[in-house]
């Protein structure tokens, strides 16, 4: 109340040193009351006016952007000033805490892996984030304020918001590309919806994979079973010779083999898959690693191919012994099964001028088009059905080859033309190679 004191105070004063000074003026004309009351009127319009023009500085400084102090005038107005402009000063910082809070919310949505669209009651985009835009093939900027469903056409997404159910969840192709979006829908606010987008194309694809793994299995089991069960029936019911019983048995030996195999491989993945990657600090000889791949392979030819070994090597491959085995195995069985009589197989290492090593085996065989060698380390591919059953393959072998290399840092390269045969790569890294050096004797 003291700006109210003073202002009555300075009010009441005006009207007093306006009457005295009007009263003495009036004097000389003989009207001293008369001058009196126009003295006090005209204090009184002074005050008046000052006040207009203080009052028109503080309604200016209000209309502008306020970077400025405000007017800083005693009494009335310097007090209303004042408190204006530290409502003003604390509307700003609110304003500006509230819109680094918005910037760090929405920043937090932008290194989100999924998209986000926010859209208004009229199915307008107020803002996505680069994935969302990414997934929807819109411009995070540009395509503000524009109708999604103008943008977006694909009639699934356009039925589904239309039909304002948030409780489904909408798979869609991905407007970027092959691919496969899951679209999630949420109201919020005044008629406001939010679109949740995730590409699931890795999890569709894997489940794609998934369930074909377990046809496979069950139908690669399944044919031997039956096999085995129509032999077995056939035994019981029907009297055999002893040669056509020793036929039926080998055949069932067959398939009892082939069973086997199925189910040591598919051990052998899982075993590769579910342990830690084999450390670098166990070493393994080259050159006696080959020697049993070589000798197993001339033994599963039994003379009817020319396998070669290069020279020996003192190189050492840090890893696990019985998986690189395996995978070199592989190899060389699949090049010793698909290679005809007479052709030639070889198997050598090389250390590369980076230090990095490669074994390799090559066959002189029927060779692969170039449109089956990507999809040659899928599960259970194969190139030739028929003859890869007739062979003894599994499908599972390049598999087994491709974890081994990857767990152990390496890559598996594959070459090969029809009818000029094939090469098969692993390839390590130079820090799981090393060649020691030999004393004198």
């Amino acid at each position: 109340m003291s700006w109210f004191a003073s202002r009555l105070f300075l009010a009441a004063f005006a009207v007093a040193l306006g009457g005295v000074f009007g009263m003495w003026a009036g004097t000389l004309f003989k009207i001293p009351l008369l001058s009196a009351v126009i003295g006090a009127a005209i204090s009184v319009g002074v005050l008046v006016l000052l006040d207009g023009v203080r009052g028109h500085r503080l309604i200016q400084w209000l209309k502008g952007s306020q970077q400025e102090g405000a007017p800083r005038d005693a009494g009335l107005w310097g007090e209303l000033a004042y408190r204006v402009e530290r409502l003003v000063r604390d509307r700003d910082k609110i304003i500006a805490r509230e819109r680094l809070q918005l910037e760090q919310f929405l920043s937090a949505i932008e290194a989100s892996p999924n998209g986000v669209l926010l859209l208004d009651a009229q199915e307008h985009i107020i803002w996505c984030n680069k994935v969302g835009a990414d997934h929807f093939s819109l411009d995070p900027l540009r395509d503000r304020q524009q109708r999604i469903t103008n943008l977006v056409r694909f009639p699934a997404f356009v039925a589904h918001l239309q039909s304002g159910r948030d409780d489904d969840t909408l798979l869609l192709s991905n407007a970027r590309g092959p691919g496969t979006l899951s679209v999630v829908l949420r109201s919020f606010g005044e008629g406001m919806r939010l679109v949740l987008s995730q590409d699931v194309t890795e999890r569709e694809r894997s489940e794609a994979m998934r369930r074909d793994f377990v046809a496979n299995v069950s139908h690669e089991i399944r044919t031997p079973l039956t096999v085995l069960a129509g032999f077995i029936e056939t035994m019981d019911s029907l009297p055999l010779t002893e040669v056509e019983r020793k036929r039926v048995l080998h055949l069932m030996t067959q398939q009892t083999q082939r069973m086997q195999s199925l189910v040591s491989d598919l051990l052998t993945l899982a075993q590769l898959e579910g342990s830690p990657r084999p450390g670098a600090d166990t070493w393994v000889s080259v050159d006696a690693l080959l020697k049993r791949v070589a000798a197993d392979g001339q033994a599963l030819s039994a003379g009817r191919h020319e396998i070669k070994l290069w020279q020996a090597t003192p190189a050492q491959l840090a890893g696990q012994e019985s998986e690189l085995f395996s995978a070199m195995a592989n190899l060389v069985n699949n090049a010793v099964r698909y290679t005809p009589e007479g052709g030639r197989i070889d198997i050598a290492w090389v250390v590369q001028a980076d230090g990095s090593g490669e074994l390799s085996v090559a066959d002189s065989g029927l060779g692969i088009s170039r449109e089956h060698i990507p999809r040659l380390t899928e599960r259970f591919y194969r190139v030739d059905g028929s003859r890869s059953r007739e062979t003894g393959g599994t499908g599972l072998g390049l598999s087994i080859v491709k974890h081994v290399v990857q767990r152990h840092g390496g890559a598996l390269d594959i070459q090969s033309e029809p009818g000029k045969g094939s090469r098969f790569r692993l390839l390590f890294p130079a820090a799981r190679v090393r060649e020691p050096v030999l004393e004198a004797a």
